[in-house]
């Protein structure tokens, strides 16, 4: 788990907090609506995805939508890293989610010939950060995306299908945590807002009143506060990377075409330590 400090904000009073929850309050559904058409066997819906779009177009249109970027910013170039593993050039990549193109800055067009960016909000795909990829974006729901099969050579996520109802549609891969320092469990909710990551799920509460926010925040920080009087959230972050088999990639040697055993290598490393001596 690597560890990530908030970046510096001049203090403010998140009045916001309570105010937007509130202008949704009603037009909150008491409970959620069946899956759509086309679901998974079994698949729930737990969460307002039209709500999700807003809280994101609204993230989006703030003064400086790059300050709560932070951990989209880390997360983004971790992916990169993924891609650039791959030892060949992609040519049509689709990165599903990709808000304002965490994942695109960090790509060279030697690696992605060109790139679809799809987003449920059209405000991140108008404000997207450039790249030097040759970029198409497209406003779409990222559960049900206008593409046919077997259109993509490389397909990337980042940050964006922890709100998607039917997740066996989506994907499933290893995981990777980060940690951010903030100076109190207010910053937490404040900087998840300006993600655009306030909770959207159809049971939400529409309101939380202030005492009982000031009641969560001394918890907290008696609970889980570190010594210099920072409070810790952990992100926990599962990657997808799908590509496209291709000749120039390297191929697994045949069973048995093995020259150097197992016993072998421990030879060598017993002759590597001499030879450092």
């Amino acid at each position: 788990m690597r560890g990530l400090a908030r970046p510096a904000l001049r203090a403010r009073w998140c009045r916001s907090l309570w105010a937007l929850p509130a202008r949704a309050a009603a037009n909150a559904a008491s409970s959620p609506p069946p899956p759509p058409v086309g679901a998974s066997p079994g698949a729930l819906n737990p969460f307002d995805r039209r709500l999700k779009r807003k809280q994101k177009n609204w993230a989006a249109l703030q003064a400086e939508p790059a300050k709560c970027d932070y951990l989209r910013e880390e997360v983004g170039g971790r992916i990169a890293d993924r891609v650039f593993d791959i030892t060949r050039t992609f040519p049509l990549a689709l990165d599903v989610g990709s808000g304002r193109g965490y994942i695109a800055q960090h790509l060279t067009k030697e690696t992605v010939e060109k790139l679809i960016q799809v987003d449920i909000a059209e405000n991140a795909l108008k404000n997207a950060i450039e790249s030097e990829i040759p970029t198409v974006r497209v406003v779409a729901d990222e559960e049900f995306l206008p593409f046919k099969e077997d259109t993509f050579d490389l397909v990337v996520s980042s940050l964006s299908l922890h709100w998607v109802n039917d997740l066996p549609k989506a994907f499933k891969e290893d995981t990777d945590e980060i940690q951010v320092n903030y100076p109190g469990l207010f910053e937490v909710m404040e900087d998840l807002q300006g993600m655009g990551e306030s909770n959207c799920s159809w049971n939400r509460k529409p309101l939380l009143h202030r005492e009982t926010m000031l009641a969560a925040a001394a918890i907290y920080q008696e609970m889980y506060g570190n010594s210099n009087g920072s409070v810790p959230a952990t992100f926990q972050i599962y990657y997808m990377i799908g590509w496209k088999y291709h000749e120039s990639q390297a191929k697994p040697a045949q069973r048995g075409s093995a020259t150097v055993s197992f016993g072998d290598l421990a030879k060598i490393e017993g002759l590597l330590k001499r030879g450092k001596k």
